[in-house]
């Protein structure tokens, strides 16, 4: 590797000193609400005894993943958005890559995880939680966060093997592979080929075969499943919205060669900030059960602030 940059530079959303300024106030909004909501399921899930069930154990994980997967970018771009920067280190730019793919890795084998968790629910409701027992639930989150780690890896391999000797001006608001191989000063066909088929094949062949065992599933609770029917539909309609907002956006920016399009930027923003805002509304919305104890403990916080206040 014969690399002598050590620095990029990020066009991110815009260069007008003004139209930073509302967009740093609009993104510090979005994420302050993807921690409020994330968190707030997350604490519900831990204090809450009735929800130590499986089901919510794996949506309070997928919480954790929402707030890194947020973090890894919007951090970096509040910043730049707030003091007028756009510069990068090499490093940073890497490890950037690396928790990127990290823990966007992450969420999609822990969309499998929850899919397998609904079947095995629906299709063997009576040893549920005989097979689904604590040590079978760890060892699942732990699998998906190895396989996200496993991906990243991968990734990460494929950019510290490019020798980077300028350009250095990534067309985005953060670092990733696909603006970054561009600026490599070598033939990229082939690794082009090997990322295509490494991160958009990949969510392709995740996202069909999710598809059908979601099929599958609700052929099973429409034809066979009387009571609870409501709830299960719920339950996997609201995870069927949060796959689609996650592989669909995915699929756009990695199931092509790396070209530059239009849209690439708002797409970007959907899945970095938007999607991991929305999860645990659309999770929260489809649930009585969570939307009931979350009212109970904003109106006990209410009533204690209120008596502390007098």
């Amino acid at each position: 590797m014969n690399t002598t940059v050590t620095e990029f530079i990020l066009l991110g959303l815009s260069q007008n000193p003004r139209v930073q300024t509302i967009l740093f106030l609009i993104f510090l909004a979005i994420y302050i609400t993807t921690w409020l909501g994330n968190l707030t399921i997350i604490l519900v899930v831990i204090f809450m005894p009735h929800f130590h069930t499986p089901m919510y154990f794996f949506l309070a994980n997928l919480a954790v993943i929402d707030i890194s997967d947020s973090t890894v970018t919007s951090i970096k771009m509040l910043w730049d958005l707030s003091s007028h920067t756009n510069t990068i280190s090499y490093n940073w730019c890497i490890a950037q890559v690396f928790f990127f793919h990290f823990t966007g890795g992450t969420v999609v084998f822990f969309l499998v995880v929850m899919v397998v968790d609904r079947y095995i629910a629906i299709y063997r409701p009576l040893q549920y939680l005989l097979i689904m027992h604590p040590g079978v639930s760890v060892g699942l989150v732990t699998g998906a966060w190895l396989g996200g780690f496993a991906h990243s890896i991968v990734q990460v391999a494929f950019i510290l093997q490019l020798p980077f000797c300028g350009p250095n001006v990534l067309d985005n608001f953060y670092c990733d592979v696909p603006q970054l191989i561009k600026l490599a000063c070598t033939d990229i066909y082939v690794t082009e080929l090997l990322m295509v088929s490494n991160s958009g094949f990949l969510l392709t062949l995740i996202f069909c075969v999710l598809l059908v065992s979601y099929t599958v599933i609700l052929i099973k609770i429409r034809t066979h499943v009387t009571e609870g029917k409501h709830k299960a539909l719920s339950t996997c309609a609201a995870q069927i919205i949060v796959m689609s907002l996650i592989f669909i956006p995915g699929m756009f920016i990695y199931d092509r060669p790396f070209q530059v399009f239009p849209g690439d930027k708002i797409v970007s923003v959907c899945y970095t900030f938007i999607t991991p805002m929305l999860n645990p509304m659309i999770f929260t919305l489809r649930n009585r059960e969570m939307k009931d104890t979350i009212r109970k403990l904003v109106r006990k916080m209410m009533s204690f602030v209120i008596k502390e206040s007098k």
